[in-house]
């Protein structure tokens, strides 16, 4: 990858020779000095000497070779072996206080890692950087790369054998043995003994030999069933499934696992724990030593059982939706096909009557039929017109929905809730914890239908409005009971809402579990911290002031602006105050086509494939790939390539069996293999990051501007596989599916990617990966669609530091905010459309809660998803109530620049149309299987959506180079105008190739720019 030129303030600082270090100079001549100046000043930027020449910009040497007036070409005769450098090297040490790493000193400082770093942290680079840091602190010069991945591993191994031990003294003997049961794992006295040398050299452990008699091995087949129990994918929202997941549930907690067993464990720690067990068989997990087996096994049974909980709870709000969804369309269908509307009801009536009174004595079907044109048939359908309307359509509702849950629904339900414990802290819902119970308590009463006169039956929010008449019934004797099933119904019904924003939590879960073990737990002892890195003052008044300020500044200038604006009015109108024109077509670009036409004649047609190696080898982006498991034998250049064809085949949607049968030297099963040893999510989302960094150092300023800090982001809809719980039927899309919510820069590059549920709120998706993109871009701006408009979002972005920029639709409803009360004069241009004041009282009641709130979400103590469920529209949290004032004074000061400025209305505009152009990409490069993903796994979801957003990233680096290289052409660059530099994006895909065979050949390269040699993988795949 080519190196980024230095800026001429980095060359000042950490390039320029101080005066107190020209004394070392003295005395060198030529090339001497030149190599001695320059050694002197990277060793002190690094920390180390460099390896070699091409370690050198070009323009730190030009700057130094002037300070020490020796010409830069003198370089080339310093010898880099020898007495003399290691002369230079001993003197420069001794200057800046430095010395070489002894023996001594690796054996400390893996023992340093193992205590400080590597308990808390198992990613190797991670674990890399800190060493670095920490030999510079010590001022120890850093040893060989070799050297140093032996002593990072060294300390993993420390680590991991302190945590297998501390994690085995914590359990007794009846749990070590159940779980030891699950892989059939001998653990027995002298293992016990040899446990830390053996996972000190793992390779040199022997499996334990395996029992001969019939009866042990129907216990293996028994219990290594259980792990594939625990193991397995919840299926979709049905009976079955929940009754599934509660005996898994079940399961789980029969291994015994002591609460608290992983407290001080790190998560992501007990993440790698668990994503370890999941891809090794029994049959790997035996060649551990007994302590480290157990150790990972425990983990997976520990995240298993909050996995499971959590999908019960899921199911429990799908399942009570999905009753009343159910009975809604049942009866609306059958009313749709009965319903006939009667016209001349006053004639008719007339007619009736006048026959009633005519003739009192004869029969009805003598006198009245005859009377009705129609006769029965036309008073039948008065009838029933009549009974389907209001109280009768929502009785009929309630009806169907009890028979559905009586018949259907209820076993499950009641079987969740003996599985279950539910808490509350709001004392509102105190009501509802105690419905819970007795209803508990009389799950098993049989058939009666009222609970018994003396049972205290708690009376709670779903008692009350629509369904009072049916919860309450009087008996044959007058009296008032509370009937049983209908009290069932409304209280899951109350349930569901408030498990939706985590009123009501569940313990042992881990996204439903208590909110205040979301917040950060030192947030009051770094409270100053906090508000820092916010950037937000403490004292609330001071924070209310600058929102004030903002809001009479944007509405000021709109109400003065508003004359001269053509493509605003603001009147009062029924349809609403606000009308805006929409923004004319820009100028079109009129020479892109040629560009785009000459990247084709220069490379012709490029394999997809191929773009996604050159990425791979110029990128370095697999270097720090390692194996799930710990441990690795694949030659890095071989694990490569395999990687490569995994993305490839999942990316594209052609699948794994497919891309095996191409041109190259990899089976299917090697493929296989290394997707599910090495390629993880976070493996892959690493990936994807490391492409995009390396595109924002690739580009050429003068071309592409300076980086940018806005992001667009919308969501697509996809179809998938719906036997499980995570893929959902949505009317909006038309179909089953999951959505994939995209950040896409503003030089078309996917810097974040989710899969979300159809029905999931995209504004926490949107600030997710606004937050936590892990780019080294910096956003300070977000364009969403029309769904990025909520006052709830606007609040949150506020307190995080970024601006919400979203597309308004209907902005004619939009109403603005006044800043104080008895302001009715200020901004008569502008009174059609305000509204009332900001309650500034709430805001600062609450201020210091909500920025524990925004804390939370930028330290990722909890998923923004999670943490913003206290947010919604059924919740009566007071901190919610005050971000949404946050936010509505923040969206008034966006709808009025908004208003104002034509220019973010066409900024807006173009951002969200990167989203759009992505998208078509997507179409080109997802083309297997008809753009459906075939599986019901999550991860397998996830995996695909990562992939995809890899090899997407991968087409933009090598366009935007690609481009570079046509456009350094002085013919082509002068092709470029206004209209075309604003259009030009890396983004196209006319040159690329993305079907066919696969083939892969590392050696055969695209010719771009100057670095069209192969990149070194070396030792770091």
């Amino acid at each position: 990858m080519p190196r980024p030129p230095l800026h001429i303030d980095e060359l000042v600082e950490h390039w320029t020779i101080l005066d107190e270090e020209r004394d070392l100079i003295a005395g060198k001549r030529g090339a001497t000095r030149l190599a001695f100046g320059i050694l002197l000043k990277f060793y002190t930027q690094h920390g180390r000497f460099p390896r070699g020449r091409s370690e050198l910009p070009d323009e730190a040497v030009e700057h130094v070779a002037k300070q020490v007036k020796v010409p830069a070409s003198e370089l080339g005769l310093y010898e880099w072996s020898g007495s003399t450098i290691e002369y230079h090297r001993s003197q420069i040490r001794k200057r800046l206080g430095f010395r070489t790493c002894s023996t001594t000193d690796a054996t400390k400082i893996a023992v340093w890692l193992a205590e400080n770093v590597a308990h808390a942290e198992r990613r190797p680079e991670r674990v890399r950087e800190e060493l670095l840091k920490h030999l510079r602190e010590e001022k120890i010069e850093p040893p060989t790369p070799g050297r140093i991945s032996r002593i990072v591993g060294s300390a993993l191994r420390q680590a991991e054998t302190a945590w297998s031990l501390r994690i085995v003294s914590r359990l007794d003997a009846n749990t070590t043995e159940r779980i030891c049961a699950l892989a059939d794992i001998t653990f027995d006295d002298e293992q016990k003994q040899t446990a830390s040398a053996a996972i000190e050299a793992p390779g040199n452990v022997d499996a334990p030999a395996a029992e001969s008699e019939d009866s042990e091995q129907n216990d293996d087949e028994e219990n290594f069933a259980l792990l594939t129990f625990i193991k397995s994918a919840p299926g979709n929202v049905s009976l079955e499934s929940m009754m599934t997941e509660i005996r898994k549930l079940v399961a789980v907690r029969s291994i015994g696992l002591p609460p608290g067993l992983f407290a001080d464990v790190a998560p992501k720690v007990l993440a790698a724990w668990r994503a370890r067990a999941v891809v090794e068989a029994p049959s790997h997990m035996r060649t551990h030593p007994p302590e480290l087996a157990v150790l990972l096994l425990a983990a997976l049974v520990q995240e298993r059982e909050r996995e499971i909980t959590d999908t019960l709870v899921e199911l429990l709000i799908a399942t009570v939706h999905r009753i009343k969804a159910r009975a809604d369309s049942k009866v609306t269908k059958e009313l749709i096909n009965a319903f006939k509307r009667v016209t001349g009801k006053e004639n008719i009536l007339f007619k009736v009557a006048d026959a009633a009174l005519g003739h009192p004595d004869e029969a009805v079907r003598a006198v009245i039929f005859p009377a009705v044109v129609g006769g029965e048939q036309t008073l039948k359908d008065l009838v029933h017109e009549f009974k389907t309307k209001g109280p009768a359509y929502r009785s009929t509702v309630q009806t169907t929905l009890r028979a559905s849950y009586t018949n259907h629904y209820r076993r499950g339900l009641i079987a969740l809730l003996e599985t279950l414990e539910f808490k509350s802290t709001n004392t509102a819902y105190q009501p509802v914890i105690k419905a819970l119970e007795l209803i508990r308590r009389y799950a098993k009463a049989g058939n009666t239908t009222y609970y018994p006169r003396d049972e205290a039956v708690p009376e709670h929010r779903g008692t009350s409005g629509v369904w009072k008449d049916l919860v309450f019934k009087s008996d044959k004797r007058g009296r008032r009971r509370v009937v049983r099933t209908v009290y069932e119904i409304v209280t899951f019904q109350v349930l569901r809402d408030a498990l939706r924003c985590k009123e009501i939590w569940v313990v042992g879960a881990h996204s439903f579990r208590d909110p205040e073990e979301d917040l950060p737990k030192d947030f009051p002892e770094r409270r100053v911290e906090n508000y820092a890195e916010l950037r937000k003052p403490l004292d609330p008044k001071d924070f209310i002031a600058e929102l004030k300020a903002e809001m009479r500044a944007e509405l000021e200038a709109l109400n003065t602006a508003l004359p001269k604006l053509d493509w605003v009015e603001i009147k009062d109108r029924k349809s609403g105050a606000i009308k805006l024109t929409k923004i004319g077509p820009a100028e079109e670009p009129r020479n892109l086509r040629k560009i785009k036409n000459e990247v084709s004649r220069r490379w012709g047609s490029v394999p997809l494939i191929d773009m996604l190696k050159e990425a791979v080898l110029r990128t370095g982006c697999l270097n720090a790939v390692t194996s799930v498991a710990g441990s690795s034998t694949l030659k890095p250049a071989v694990l490569a390539e395999r990687l490569m064809l995994a993305i490839f085949g999942y990316g594209t949607n052609t699948g794994i069996r497919a891309v095996a049968s191409g041109g190259h030297a990899h089976s299917e099963d090697d493929i296989r293999y290394v997707r599910r040893r090495y390629l993880t999510p976070q493996i892959a989302q690493d990936i994807s990051i490391a492409i995009a960094n390396a595109t924002f150092t690739a580009r050429d300023v003068e071309l592409w501007g300076e980086g940018t800090t806005t992001v667009a982001s919308d969501s697509t809809h996809v179809r998938a596989y719906d036997q499980n719980i995570f893929t959902e039927w949505h009317s909006r899309y038309g179909g089953r599916g999951i959505l994939i919510y995209w950040h896409i820069e503003r030089g078309s590059m996917v810097v974040h990617s989710q899969t979300l549920r159809a029905s999931a709120s995209e504004v926490h998706a949107m600030i997710e990966g606004a937050v936590r993109h892990g780019t080294t871009m910096k956003v300070e701006g977000n364009y969403v669609d029309s769904h990025g408009q909520t006052e709830i979002g606007f609040g949150v972005t506020r307190l995080l530091g970024f601006d919400l920029l979203p597309r308004i639709k209907q902005i004619n409803k939009v109403k603005l905010y006044r800043v104080e009360s008895g302001e009715s004069d200020l901004y008569a241009r502008l009174t059609p459309a305000m509204t009332r004041p900001i309650r500034w009282d709430l805001i600062e009641q609450n201020y210091d809660q909500m920025i524990k709130y925004a804390t939370a979400i930028k330290q990722g103590t909890a998923t923004t998803e999670a943490i913003l469920r206290r947010f919604t529209d059924s919740a009566s949290h007071p901190t919610y109530q005050a971000m949404l004032e946050v936010g509505r004074a923040q969206k008034t000061i966006f709808v009025a620049r908004y208003l104002r400025l034509r220019e973010l209305q066409r900024e807006i505009q173009e951002g969200l149309n990167v989203v759009e152009s992505s998208n078509g990409a997507n179409s080109v490069i997802f083309y297997g299987k008809g753009g459906d993903i075939a599986t019901n796994r999550r991860e397998e979801l996830e995996m695909t959506v990562l992939c995809l957003r890899i090899l997407q990233a991968a087409l933009v680096y090598i366009n935007t180079l690609m481009l570079q290289d046509v456009l350094a052409d002085p013919t082509m660059a002068k092709l470029l105008k206004p209209a075309d530099r604003r259009g030009l994006t890396p983004l196209f895909w006319q040159h690329v190739q993305p079907y066919g065979e696969v083939r892969l050949d590392v050696a055969k390269r695209l010719s771009l720019g100057e670095n069209t040699g192969p990149v070194r993988t070396g030792d770091q795949a």
